[in-house]
């Protein structure tokens, strides 16, 4: 068997996406390795989403150029948003042998039959209809804990800052039957998690069926499995979901509900579809519903024209809300999106930094206010493996989604365990067994 090798870059789709390739592949004689040097084909699955990602990858296909050069008949590869956006670029570099898009790793065994040096391969159409919805994936958690579902794919909404629509294509719903069945089959080779994934999990639509009710079928169909999903879009997230999850004690209580924006201004010009006061509404709408519900978010500092009013309006819709946790960056101007086309990139690269910092500032305090509320409670954990910093440690996620850390030598990967927070940091609590 041919050996494959496969780096995974950006969202959680993407590692989705790699299990995927690893199925296909593997059905047509390529075995997994995790040793690039003994590779036959070593492909790297991309993320466009910023700038800063697209830099790493080009300083990973120098290493797999060596590679490329120290044993020849080795291909070189680039998967997914990458190889969609930059298409003629990575062909015309004479670095890669094949450049797939997201929606044509179905084609990839004819691609590397084909390939050889200058007679690159690329297949970057998107679809309307392509979900994999009938690919077992080649799970890649090395705990056997916790697997990925891809319920969707593409996005519709087309944020004026954002590439993934062109990257990845219009919106396509996957069938809830085959949802149901990975989810099970999760659960019959003891995975104890799935996250349902898609760019707007919320417009999930499949015959009559929408995410509370996939949400409901998931949960009710492996009662002993956590189910969580990511990432929703504060427009269409909805009451009737927020009962579901209240009503499910298998669904988490964390919800991703990225904001970007505090100001008015800057939501429209990103095209965001929502206001600073709808955002609240839904913030409110969910700690009624799920008063333990933690919430985190993303931010972008630094947008195009973004004023100091506009970035105090953020930091204050963050010290409003009180995020749990937050993903936060500064402005990455995104070739061919609405607003690289139509809106200057005019805030300087020390005001994009400064407030970046300040964001920072304020959600590392939001961050150990909220785990300092935890000190004393009692939370169920599944245990994800040891602790890096301590052996004698173990980690894992709460309900919430935060990392806890005790001291144990009774359990392993993939037990539920009751433990109370004795302390904590910014980004962990710490805890020990509940007697």
């Amino acid at each position: 068997m041919k050996k494959l090798y496969i780096e995974t870059y950006g969202c959680q789709m993407n590692v989705a996406d790699t299990e995927v390739v690893f199925s296909i592949l593997g059905a047509h004689g390529y075995e997994r390795t995790e040793d690039m040097g003994e590779a036959d084909v070593i492909l790297v699955n991309t993320c466009s989403v910023r700038d800063n990602a697209e830099q790493r990858i080009h300083g990973r296909l120098e290493q797999f150029n060596q590679q490329r050069r120290q044993r020849p008949g080795v291909l070189v590869g680039v998967l997914g948003c990458m190889a969609e956006r930059l298409k003629e670029e990575l062909l015309e570099s004479g670095k890669v042998d094949i450049v797939a898009g997201p929606d044509a790793y179905r084609s990839l065994p004819l691609m590397l039959q084909n390939a050889a040096p200058g007679t690159p391969q690329i297949n970057v159409l998107l679809s309307r209809e392509e979900t994999y919805g009938d690919v077992v994936p080649v799970r890649t958690d090395r705990n056997g804990v916790s697997a990925f579902i891809s319920i969707m794919r593409g996005c519709n909404n087309v944020c004026s800052y954002c590439v993934v629509p062109y990257t990845r294509g219009a919106e396509r719903s996957r069938d809830f039957h085959s949802i149901v069945r990975e989810a099970c089959d999760c659960a019959s080779r003891g995975y104890k998690e799935v996250t349902l994934l898609g760019q707007n999990v919320d417009s999930y639509i499949f015959d009559g069926c929408n995410f509370a009710g996939l949400l409901r079928l998931v949960a009710e169909s492996c009662p002993g499995m956590r189910v969580r999903f990511s990432t929703s879009n504060p427009q269409d997230i909805s009451d009737e979901v927020l009962q579901t999850m209240a009503s499910h004690p298998n669904i988490c209580h964390h919800i991703h509900l990225p904001v970007q924006s505090g100001s008015n201004r800057m939501l429209e010009k990103m095209r965001r579809r929502y206001t600073r006061e709808w955002y609240l509404q839904r913030v409110a709408a969910i700690r009624s519903y799920m008063p333990d519900c933690a919430i985190s978010t993303d931010v972008i500092a630094g947008f195009c024209s973004e004023t100091e009013d506009d970035h105090r309006q953020t930091l204050s819709l963050f010290e409003e809300v009180g995020f749990d946790a937050a993903f936060m960056f500064y402005y990455s101007e995104r070739p061919g999106t609405l607003a690289a086309r139509k809106y200057p990139d005019d805030v300087p690269q020390d005001v994009k930094t400064r407030r970046l910092e300040e964001i920072i500032a304020v959600q590392n305090r939001l961050s150990l206010e909220s785990n300092r509320r935890d000190v004393g409670k009692t939370f169920e954990v599944l245990v994800e493996g040891h602790s890096k910093r301590d052996p004698a440690q173990l980690c894992g996620r709460a309900g919430n989604n935060k990392m806890c850390v005790w001291t144990d030598s009774e359990h392993r990967a993939g037990d539920f365990v009751r433990v109370r927070v004795l302390d904590c940091t910014q980004a962990t609590l710490l805890c020990e067994l509940e007697l």
